[in-house]
């Protein structure tokens, strides 16, 4: 616990940095190349994250496998980058076929890894819905993957894609009604929703109580491009969150369907449209 609060102490010294009016501005790693095999990869890209001014960083469950056995120098290094450490992502091609999420005995390993490490949340995606069954079950995971991690004084968020979004949101809408709001937050994928087809401002207006952090991205002829140079309605996000008082973190994901990594490039310029928005 006491190592837990240096932490958490460590990346509230960078709030005023990449923070304002409550929202804490974040970044996703994913938008460079990291060898899992090789734990300096991701620390450079926190030095990275850390030189363009966010407070703090997610990152893939698979960039902290490597340091199973090595957590206690794995989680100095990770504190010295100043960054708070935001949460760790299960993403994968394939789900457990009952819960559309990832399999237990894998979220439970990363728990243990995630909050030994210094992590506040465990994110994660899922197989989208389509039955008033399909979505029973994964509420079902949901509720049991947040009581593995709240064990551990993790918070659970879950993520989407677009595919949430289809038919007038009809999964998304279905899991806020029906998951446990004390257990389950949502880390909104903006510009997957946006993709979609929602309203994103007017959506995040009506269930602002339930998201905890946005994924923020950006879309130009159909292809993610730096946020804030596409069709994202990104001032009309912010003026939303700015009105309502929201409170939580907002993360540039500056990944790209074709598997390139931009790095800077595209991650410098998102900084910089979500400095003008929020502060």
């Amino acid at each position: 616990m006491m190592r837990r609060a240096f932490v958490m102490g460590l990346g509230s010294s960078c709030f005023m940095a990449g923070s304002t009016r409550g929202i804490s501005l974040g970044c996703q790693t994913n938008a460079w190349p990291i060898d899992p095999a090789h734990f300096d990869s991701l620390l450079s890209v926190l030095g990275k994250i850390r030189e363009l001014g966010f407070a703090g960083f997610e990152t893939g469950f698979r960039n902290l496998e490597s340091q199973a056995q090595n957590l206690e120098s794995a989680r100095q290094q990770i504190a010295s980058s100043g960054l708070q450490f935001f949460g760790v992502h299960i993403f994968l091609l394939q789900y457990d076929e009952r819960t559309h999420i990832a399999p237990a005995e894998l979220y439970d390993k990363v728990c243990q890894t995630s909050a030994a490490l210094g992590a506040q949340r465990l994110i994660l995606s899922g197989a989208p819905v389509s039955t008033a069954d399909e979505l029973a079950r994964k509420v079902e995971g949901l509720h049991k993957a947040a009581a593995s991690a709240k064990r551990l004084e993790l918070k659970l968020a879950y993520h989407n894609h677009d595919q949430e979004f289809s038919n007038s949101a009809w999964e998304f809408q279905g899991l806020l009604r029906l998951t446990d709001p004390n257990l389950v937050g949502f880390l909104l994928d903006a510009g997957h929703a946006f993709q979609g087809g929602a309203d994103v401002p007017a959506f995040l207006e009506e269930n602002r109580r339930r998201i905890i952090g946005l994924h923020l991205r950006d879309f130009r002829d159909g292809k993610q491009v730096p946020l804030g140079s596409g069709d994202f309605p990104l001032a009309q996000v912010a003026a939303v969150l700015k009105k309502t008082g929201w409170q939580g973190w907002v993360l540039a994901e500056e990944e790209r369907e074709d598997g390139s990594k931009p790095g800077v490039r595209a991650v410098a310029p998102a900084m910089a449209a979500m400095r003008k928005q929020f502060g």
